[in-house]
């Protein structure tokens, strides 16, 4: 029997997925990635799960045969618009993934999930409020209030849930032409925040050295939120 840790991670081919699974198989896990595109990884103890997470219904007959340690869900989409030329179908898009996303893959794997086991959400530094992000905002600010909830729930079996919520972060997201009209802001240390940073802050909260630490935003922001 595999005695390494499992997690099943979320946004697996690009970005601040990849950063994590990258992490993660260093440390010794065995990583379960979901994704669209195959990640660039040549792992013994990595398998992908291709799965389009818009189409939510198929969640969890996907992950019916899984039974990770871990559940990171990093999986993201970003679209700006600005109060009077809002664009719904772009805001219930990016609720269905951000949101609706966390909740089925959540409610399936958490009576899986063992005692002393970790769910980490990915927000954002704008789940405070950012113009011309309100509906971006809106599902990162969601996420905490699952977190919060869900923490109380899962606390007798010792299953922590938190969010690690990054400021703007170096990934191909970043360079996104439809946010051009929403620069982001550099931090105060003048450089964006690197995936390879967030993905450690996720790996400490999986870790053992972590078990007292839930129901918390960990905001990764460089300065920004000074």
């Amino acid at each position: 029997m595999d005695k390494r840790p499992h997690a099943l991670v979320t946004g697996a081919s690009s970005g601040i997925g990849a950063a994590i699974v990258e992490r993660l198989l260093r440390d010794g896990w065995r990583v379960t990635g979901i994704s669209r595109r195959p990640g660039p990884f040549d792992h013994p103890a990595f398998a992908h799960l291709p799965l389009d997470l818009a189409d939510v219904d198929s969640i969890a007959a996907t992950v019916a045969g899984l039974a990770p340690t871990a559940l990171v869900h990093a999986a993201g989409l970003l679209k700006v618009g600005s109060l009077g030329s809002l664009d719904h179908d772009d805001g219930a898009a990016m609720w269905r993934l951000h949101v609706d996303v966390a909740e089925r893959l959540a409610d399936a794997l958490a009576p899986r999930l063992p005692k002393g086991g970790r769910i980490v959400f990915i927000g954002s530094r704008t789940a405070s409020g950012a113009a011309g992000r309100g509906q971006y905002a809106a599902t990162k600010a969601a996420l905490v209030a699952l977190a919060r909830s869900w923490a109380s729930e899962l606390a007798p079996r010792g299953i922590t849930v938190n969010v690690v919520a990054p400021a703007a972060t170096e990934t191909p997201m970043l360079k996104d032409p439809t946010r051009a009209n929403v620069t982001p802001k550099l931090p105060p240390i003048g450089r964006f925040i690197q995936p390879e940073e967030v993905a450690a802050a996720v790996a400490f909260l999986l870790s053992g050295e972590a078990a007292a630490i839930t129901g918390q935003q960990l905001v990764i922001c460089g300065g920004s939120s000074l």
